[in-house]
């Protein structure tokens, strides 16, 4: 459906039309002016009327509809395709949700399609429209915002998944070896952190090369004004990149140092059973030999036999405590 649907002139908002025929025929008899259409989820139908009025490829308009792109740039002859990923990160869940914003940028006309809850389009043109001066550079300045806006938000979830990777280490390392340590599924929580990092780094990957041609400059629909602004949201998308490259680094070491704790704390067990194992194998070896029923046997018409036979087992376990005790096994 269309959510917002606005003409634009010097920057300001010059009439608000009640669909987007309107919208279009206004677009059409106003000079200098570009006409800006947000839409969420449309309907086929929906895109097929502004692909027959704004003269947008099928191809584009097949992979708006459908959805689940990958971020990328396409150059048609009526407009400029951009596909971005905008995320929200939920600190609670430590879950990355990532939703998909269609950009066709032409020379008069803006269409913004969204699929997911992101409202990043949305924020931006309430921010555009508080600042006249931006949208006064027209469809180009709409693109550059909505990448800065996307960048910024990468820059601050990537903040988000450092403070909870810094936590998570934190257990991993827990002095001692806390009960978060001993845990089996410690491993389990930090494999779904690794999935959050590689969902993260699936949005902001592959929007570099994208920006990298707007910054270069030469891009149709998208004046040559705009590539330093294009340049400067490339830039934070470097940084983007290498704080997930980071994560996701670490969060390899750590799940690889948890499990070797892991090992390690199973042979201290495998020590410590072996070593009681062994303890308790002597006197069974004692009890066993003189609770055998023949008539003769050593010592067992002695009174002292049964003490002695006590006292041996309690010297033997005791020697066998201490060597183990000493070497660190118990």
């Amino acid at each position: 459906m269309i959510v917002d649907c606005a003409v634009y002139r010097d920057g300001r908002r010059a009439a608000t039309p009640e669909d987007a025929h309107e919208a279009i025929a206004l677009a059409r008899e106003t000079e200098d002016a570009f006409v800006w259409i947000g839409m969420s989820e449309p309907t086929a139908d929906e895109l097929d009327l502004l692909a027959s009025e704004f003269g947008l490829h099928p191809l584009a308009v097949e992979d708006a509809f459908k959805a689940h792109q990958r971020p990328k740039i396409e150059v048609y002859r009526q407009a400029l395709f951009t596909v971005v990923k905008p995320l929200s990160y939920d600190d609670a869940a430590a879950t990355v949700t990532s939703s998909e914003l269609m950009v066709f940028t032409g020379e008069s006309f803006v269409v913004t399609v969204r699929h997911g809850e992101a409202g990043t389009a949305a924020e931006v043109r309430k921010r555009m429209e508080d600042h006249p001066e931006l949208l006064r550079h027209g469809p180009g300045a709409v693109l550059y915002a909505i990448c800065d806006s996307v960048v910024d938000d990468y820059l601050d979830i990537a903040a988000d998944l450092q403070v909870d990777l810094e936590e998570l280490e934190e257990r991993v390392f827990a002095p001692g070896g806390g009960e978060s340590y001993r845990s089996n599924r410690l491993a389990g929580v930090i494999y779904a952190f690794k999935r959050q990092v590689l969902e993260f780094r699936r949005a902001a990957n592959p929007l570099a090369e994208p920006l990298a041609r707007l910054a270069a400059g030469g891009t149709p629909f998208v004046g040559d004004g705009t590539r330093p602004f294009f340049r400067d949201v490339a830039d934070h998308l470097s940084r983007v990149n290498e704080a997930g490259d980071g994560l996701d680094r670490l969060l390899t070491d750590i799940l690889a140092a948890h499990l070797t704790q892991v090992g390690v704390r199973q042979n201290d067990d495998m020590r410590k059973i072996s070593a009681w194992a062994a303890m308790a194998v002597v006197p069974t070896m004692i009890a066993g030999i003189y609770g055998m029923n023949f008539t003769h046997m050593p010592e067992l018409g002695q009174v002292w036999g049964y003490p002695a036979a006590l006292s041996l087992m309690v010297v033997t376990v005791s020697l066998l405590y201490l060597t183990f005790k000493r070497r660190g096994w118990l």
